[in-house]
């Protein structure tokens, strides 16, 4: 069961979801934007290994001009914590409609995380896009989990790039 916003609410009152920073004019139907951090990671040379780090240079910037093509990484400024709920990230039709990506293939989050969410993001237009910080990039949506979980992931308490 997907959670609709007065359930959102309701996680969010008894702590079952905290979302830091907070504002509750972000919540749309059925899921929370999420906005665009300042930080950001270009990748400048081939990449050999897992080590996504090595490879690419962690800078500090209020906008960026992605060209046709161009794949960097993002972060959201607010961070999720998660008890017994999951959450599913999805891209906003806003950006959709320009070309841009928000993950290639990780949009499931899991139960029991207190972190940001890394965004995958590539232009797949054939014209430059321009993106800024603090744009509602992504949205994010929650389902109750039932029965026991563990989680067994590196990123679990991620917060930076």
């Amino acid at each position: 069961m997907i959670l609709g916003k007065e359930e959102i609410l309701k996680a969010i009152k008894i702590g079952g979801l905290k979302v830091e920073p907070f504002n509750k004019d972000s919540i749309k139907g059925s899921s929370i934007d999420l906005t665009l951090d300042n930080k950001f990671r270009f990748f400048y040379k081939d990449v050999m290994s897992q080590d996504y780090k090595k490879y690419s240079k962690l800078m500090t910037k209020s906008q960026i001009v992605l060209e046709p093509g161009q794949f960097i990484l993002g972060i959201t400024k607010e961070k999720l914590t998660l008890k017994n709920l999951a959450g599913r990230l999805e891209g906003r039709s806003t950006f959709a409609r320009l070309g841009i990506t928000v993950h290639a293939a990780s949009s499931f989050i899991h139960p029991g995380v207190s972190n940001k969410q890394v965004l995958e993001i590539k232009n797949v237009n054939n014209v430059r896009v321009k993106i800024n910080a603090g744009d509602k990039i992504c949205q994010v949506f929650f389902s109750e989990i039932k029965g026991n979980y563990v989680l067994d992931s590196k990123f679990r308490k991620q917060v930076s790039l």
